[in-house]
């Protein structure tokens, strides 16, 4: 398997439909803090510092680049309010909704083995 800049060749993709499904859905996920995201996320609405809030040491930088990702991805939705200051807050999309029965798997998995 092979994974260009672009994304996935479509070799990969025509030939092996299964592993790339998987291998999508890991790209989507990839990043030490979007499970924490997505989980946080899971039962409402948040604003941004919140979000940095509950992430701890977390530099603003990475959590920008965290959340633009999911956002790009489809999974978060951000909706800026304005205000002065500036209110954002971010939303799973029906998208992101998809992806909970996963995060549940792995956190019933983690209490089982961790």
């Amino acid at each position: 398997m092979r994974v260009c800049n672009e994304g996935f060749e479509q070799e990969f993709i025509d030939g092996k439909s299964d592993m790339y499904a998987i291998a999508f859905t890991q790209n989507v996920l990839s990043g030490r803090w979007k499970y924490f995201i997505l989980w946080y996320l899971k039962d409402e609405t948040r604003r941004y510092t919140d979000i940095k809030k509950f992430l701890g040491d977390l530099s603003q930088g990475s959590l920008t680049k965290q959340l633009k990702e999911l956002e790009n991805d489809g999974v978060i939705q951000r909706d800026v309010y304005p205000e002065v200051p500036p209110r954002v807050e971010y939303s799973l999309t029906d998208k992101g909704m998809k992806l909970l029965p996963i995060l549940e798997k792995m956190e019933d998995f983690g209490k089982e083995y961790g």
